[in-house]
Order: C-alpha cells, then sequence, then structure tokens
C-alpha cells in the first residue's frame, strides 16, 4: 500500500485511487495528482511516472478553458504562487492545486457522446445504455445522435460505482441540482468536444464532478483527462470496432486480456504496458494542448 507524505501544517483528508487530498487552512484543500494508476476500482502496481504531473497539466489546461462557462474550484495551480511552507516540498510542483473547499454533490457526472466501454456491452443486450433507450442498428464506437447523460453513484475506495438513471439522480439530490448538472456536463462535452476535434482527437465520453462553493454550482476535481475521458485519434476511428485510444483503455485492455477476474490479488502491470501508458497520456496532452509535455 502507497502511503501519502506527511506535509507540515496539512491534514490529510483522503488517499484516493490517484490524488491525495489535505486540509489546507479551513476553507482551502491541496490537492496532489499522484502517479497512481487504477482500473475496475483497483490501484494497479508499479506507479506510472510523470503520470500525475500529466493530469495536472491537463486539468489546469482545460478549467482555464471552460472558466466562461462555469466558475471552478482552483485557487492556483501555480507551485510559484504556492504560499512558503508548501515550496518546501519541491515535489509538489507541476502535479498540486489549492482549491477552495466546496461541498462535494455525490453523483458521478458521465456524458457519453458514442458507444464504448460498458455502454456498447449494454446495448448489444438491451438496445439502451444505463436504461436510455437508442435507436436500434447503432454500431460498436458509433457517434450517438446526440450527447447522453448517465450519472452514477460516487462510490467509496474499494467499491464500485453503480449507474444510476436520472429519476434516480433527482431523488438523491434534487429536481433543480440534476437538471443543473445534466445541463452542464452536456455543455461542456459539447465545448471540449468541437476543440478535440478540432486537434485530431475524438472524445468519446467523459466524467465530471460538481460542488456547491457559496451556493453556486463549481467545478471540481479533474476534467478532461485521460483518466476520466476517452480519447481516440480521430485520423484512426474505425467504426464497428474498439479504438486505439490515448487513454487507460489500454490498461483495461491489457487486464481483460489477461481474465482478470477484477477481484485481488491485483496483477502487477508489465513495463511495456506502464511506458504504452505514459506514452499515450503524453500523447493526449500535446495533441489537446499544442505544448511539449
Amino acid at each position: 500500500m502507497i502511503t501519502a507524505p506527511e506535509l507540515s501544517g496539512c491534514k490529510l483528508l483522503h488517499s484516493g485511487k490517484v490524488r491525495d487530498v489535505y486540509q489546507y487552512q479551513e476553507d482551502k484543500l491541496l490537492i496532489v495528482a499522484t502517479d497512481r494508476i487504477s482500473a475496475f476500482d483497483y490501484i494497479l502496481s508499479p506507479l506510472v511516472t510523470d503520470k500525475g504531473k500529466i493530469l495536472h497539466k491537463i486539468s489546469m489546461f482545460w478549467f482555464d478553458f471552460v472558466q466562461n462557462i462555469i466558475p471552478n474550484h482552483i485557487i492556483t495551480g501555480n507551485f510559484d504562487e504556492f504560499p512558503e511552507e508548501l515550496k518546501q516540498y519541491e515535489f509538489l510542483r507541476d502535479r498540486a492545486m489549492i482549491v477552495k473547499k466546496a461541498k462535494r454533490i455525490d453523483i458521478e457526472c458521465i456524458v457519453r457522446g458514442y458507444l464504448a466501454g460498458s455502454g456498447w456491452k449494454e446495448y448489444q443486450k438491451s438496445q439502451t445504455v444505463c436504461g436510455i433507450k437508442l435507436p436500434a442498428g447503432l454500431q460498436q464506437s458509433q457517434q450517438l445522435p446526440e450527447p447522453i447523460f448517465t450519472p452514477s453513484t460516487k462510490a467509496d475506495d474499494g467499491e464500485h460505482d453503480e449507474n444510476i438513471s436520472f429519476e434516480q439522480t433527482a431523488k438523491l439530490i434534487g429536481d433543480d441540482l440534476a437538471a443543473q448538472i445534466s445541463e452542464m456536463s452536456i455543455t461542456l462535452y459539447k465545448k471540449v468536444s468541437d476543440y478535440c476535434l478540432a486537434r485530431g482527437i475524438i472524445l468519446a465520453d467523459t466524467k465530471l464532478e460538481f460542488g456547491i462553493y457559496d451556493g453556486k454550482l463549481i467545478l471540481i476535481d479533474e476534467i478532461f483527462t485521460p483518466d476520466s475521458s476517452r480519447f481516440w485519434e480521430k485520423d484512426k476511428y474505425v467504426l464497428g470496432k474498439s479504438q486505439d485510444s490515448l487513454d487507460k483503455q489500454f490498461v483495461r485492455d491489457y487486464l481483460e486480456q489477461i481474465k482478470w477476474n477484477k477481484q485481488p490479488p491485483v496483477p502487477v502491470l508489465p513495463e511495456e504496458v506502464v511506458n504504452k501508458t505514459k506514452a499515450k497520456y503524453i500523447e493526449a496532452y500535446e495533441k489537446i494542448t499544442g505544448r511539449n509535455f
């Protein structure tokens, strides 16, 4: 088990599958993106070197990109702007952000624009995705007529998220808030999807999280990263098959290939899989931002 490092003046609140969350002052959190990688709700080994930095940099890019649509929790993700007591921890550079402490909405906001993953498996059985009826005759990886909002519960570590209907979401958090997060999730997906297409990438689906701060809806967590999204290369896209993606689907595919039963013991990833995963994350970052990693 990998333990989160102790930071002077910060209390570790949560060590998740990928991020460590610390209390920093009464109304602020420090969120650190680690090099851990997870799949099927388990943390895998070994670490993927620099993965946390890629997640951090790409999230910061997107938070800036969509800030005119919805406010977010970022105070600063620039290490050079950190208070002196945190600057003694050089490892925080390019992988940590100081954020406003919002009241998290415990719903995973998933938007699907293409038929892939568990959605494709369900469609083959029932012509639905998360209970939403879709047209007949769709193929694997096909673009949906319109993006769909398919929320899930936010499970504790080691537990599995469960897909729920919009009606169930409304019962959990109220009609108005459910409508807000659904509409905002799809709005954000469309804006980012259009941008990605112009950069040669298809955004097949993504997961977002929201919180309430000063009575208003804000965007929190990480956004549009290879951990939380499916990115496909537009020029390699072939309808009717699984796509070669720039995200952790490569790891999931390996685990499916070795027929892991998704129960402990958790397999160790071969060096080749780790290196290829890192290369895919870097490629996603560079294609999207136009910057070298």
